[in-house]
């Protein structure tokens, strides 16, 4: 038998487990507090907008189903499960405002009455029951439209801590799943996928049965005691013994759980940005624009008192037709962030006018940044809150740069020289963007090639070096041509 059969019987065995779990909403408390937990979550990343078709896997008995259909009663939402007997109890649950359908996570492709793209994929406490995440998340985000959101929760590597203690102080194993730490799920994914941004956060809740053996049948309840591949059932004897030590040791139960978030890009493009100012951003543009017959926007400029700006530089090095050439938002005198040019001039960036140019079908769209990640766009604004409420006055924190990449929602490629210093300023800045959360394309090395300072950035950042573009004396629109076959082409980079 091969492995996919093998995956796919357990996924079965665990389905007919659930199904047997008639008892499963009365001791499913876990899993009503992180549905509740997860769709607070979902809420803010859709603000005031609503998805208009939803997808949720996973379902259960419909803790999650009924939240989505209370926020979104106007929403097309499909709930899934690999068990029938719990879709049943989740259509009675949720009445006929929703679809139910049997589906294997991670098959998604074999259910036909699921067809995307969805707004919104969901599942709560169901990933770790997957044999492969990244399979089920990789298959999963694929049926995401554009600006998409994939929202998940599952358990984590602290799950369980005291009664896998309980069971090491006796000499015997606990038999129950591994699960991942916190930094396993934000290495394996989706920094593989590399377009979707989001990270993985964490909490942590304690349970506090009756005892041991309350916890068990808890388990036990809700189906949820499929024992590790290759484990082998402990002898009565033993158990108690187990049970008696987990008692003794105070009957409390730790549960860590992961909410991952992530976002599909609004449209096929990337946003350039650079680890200082004059890396090279505007010839690494004109690279991928040459490379990619990508369309150029420049939300951003400053220095007009000295030059003509990067737009019509970047026409003359790529000879791109003037369709494919956005204009600024926003356009300042002085070669100063645009915070200060803004303010030389006495104004502010007008934010509203930060609005990604509309798509020419799948050409790719390269926006390029104003100098770093930690750049100033607009100043901090002091907030006294509503009208006659006696509230004290709170500075809001300006926008730099980072927060304009999230606003436009394209995955980065990081501009950054290839000699000394670019070790500590390439690292920063990756760390920077993961913290936030936002996706990395790759990284654009200016200058002599160097391949240790590569390999160091590629191993340290995680992070694939898309190309080495060596110096040119003159930058023509010849020389962009010869570096611009130096870059991968679009549809290698994306999925």
């Amino acid at each position: 038998m091969t492995r996919p059969d093998r995956g796919r019987n357990a996924r079965h065995r665990i389905g007919a487990r659930f199904d047997a779990a008639d008892d499963y909403d009365t001791a499913a408390s876990v899993q009503r507090l992180t549905a509740r937990r997860l769709m607070t979550r979902i809420r803010s990343a859709f603000g005031e907008h609503a998805p208009a078709r939803i997808l949720e896997f996973g379902c259960g008995t419909g803790a999650l189903t009924a939240l989505l259909c209370e926020t979104w009663p106007e929403a097309d939402i499909t709930a899934t499960d690999i068990a029938p007997g719990m879709l049943a109890r989740a259509q009675a649950r949720c009445g006929k405002g929703v679809t139910f359908v049997r589906m294997d996570m991670a098959e998604p492709e074999k259910a036909t009455a699921v067809q995307g793209p969805f707004d919104l994929i969901c599942g709560n406490l169901a990933l770790q029951w997957a044999e492969s995440r990244e399979k089920v998340l990789s298959a999963l985000a694929g049926l995401l439209a554009p600006s998409g959101v994939l929202a998940v929760s599952t358990l984590a590597s602290e799950s369980f801590t005291e009664w896998k203690v309980a069971h090491e102080a006796e000499n015997v194993s606990a038999g129950i799943r591994l699960y991942p730490t916190l930094q396993t799920l934000a290495e394996s994914w989706p920094e593989r996928s590399s377009c979707l941004a989001g990270r993985w956060l964490s909490e942590t809740l304690i349970e506090q049965p009756e005892s041991g053996l309350a916890f068990l049948r808890g388990l036990r309840r809700i189906g949820a005691t499929e024992p590790l591949p290759g484990s082998r059932p402990l002898t009565p004897g033993v158990m108690r013994r187990v049970l008696r030590r987990f008692d003794k040791n105070g009957a409390s139960i730790t549960w860590e759980i992961a909410y991952g978030l992530f976002r599909t890009p609004p449209g096929p493009g990337v946003f350039v940005t650079g680890t200082d100012t004059g890396v090279g951003k505007t010839i690494v543009s004109a690279c991928l624009v040459r490379a990619w017959q990508a369309s150029y926007w420049k939300p951003l400029q400053t220095g007009l008192a000295d030059e003509d700006g990067d737009t019509p530089e970047i026409e003359r090095l790529t000879g791109a037709a003037p369709e494919r050439i956005f204009p600024p938002a926003d356009t300042f005198l002085a070669p100063l962030s645009p915070e200060a040019a803004a303010r030389a001039e006495g104004r502010h960036v007008d934010l509203s006018r930060l609005v990604l140019p509309e798509a020419n079908g799948t050409r790719p769209l390269v926006v390029e940044g104003a100098g770093g990640l930690l750049v100033p766009v607009t100043s901090p604004v002091a907030t006294t809150g509503q009208p006659g409420m006696m509230t004290p006055e709170v500075m809001m924190p300006g926008l730099m740069m980072i927060d304009i990449i999230g606003r436009c929602g394209l995955p980065v490629v990081l501009v950054a020289r290839s000699g000394l210093g670019t070790l500590n300023h390439t690292l920063l800045s990756l760390a920077a963007l993961r913290e936030r959360g936002l996706a990395v394309l790759g990284v654009v090395l200016n200058g002599p090639l160097n391949p240790d300072n590569r390999r160091a950035i590629e191993e340290h950042g995680r992070v694939r070096v898309l190309a080495e573009l060596p110096h040119m004396p003159r930058m023509t629109p010849e020389a962009i041509d010869r570096l611009a076959r130096l870059l991968p082409d679009w549809k290698t980079l994306t999925p």
